[in-house]
């Protein structure tokens, strides 16, 4: 799951949320090599031939559009969200790739998450209401790991 809870204090924890991504950067280097590669095979044909320079720049174009694609689902996948609880405090950070940190404070006692299993962005929307303000937490995450987060977030502001 890409979130953990972590007991900072006895009366206090936090709750790291992350996006999942499969494609660790190794192997986002690997898929680049390999397109590189099979790309070049019908080149290696052409070794010696005026043909080459003029299919060469393509097969470059193909790369690098590849590994910049990748690289800027790299950068967008840089959020992180932490949930601070106390005994009398909930306190919600997202820490995004672009722009400033979104930070909502609230009193535990009037704070509680929330299922909008229609009608959000994603099915089974969480948010967390309270201090006048809903805002949302783990949005990133899949349908089944919203569920399971629900049901933390549940036990957890009991």
């Amino acid at each position: 799951m890409p979130y953990d809870w972590k007991r900072t204090s006895k009366a206090e924890r936090e709750l790291h949320l992350w996006p999942h991504n499969s494609l660790p950067p190794r192997g986002a280097a690997a898929v680049v090599l390999t397109v590189f590669l099979f790309a070049s095979i019908p080149l290696l044909a052409l070794l010696g031939s005026v043909l080459l320079w003029g299919l060469l720049p393509f097969v470059l174009i193909a790369v690098a559009g590849i590994w910049l694609a990748l690289d800027l689902n790299y950068r967008q996948r840089r959020v992180l969200e932490v949930l601070t609880l106390s005994n009398d405090h909930a306190h919600l950070v997202r820490h995004n790739p672009k722009g400033p940190d979104q930070e909502w404070d609230c009193n535990r006692y009037w704070a509680h998450p929330k299922m909008h299993e229609q009608g959000g962005p994603v099915p089974h929307y969480v948010t967390l209401t309270g201090a006048g303000r809903e805002v949302e937490i783990g949005a990133f995450l899949s349908e089944d790991e919203r569920i399971a987060l629900y049901d933390e977030l549940t036990q957890a502001f009991r």
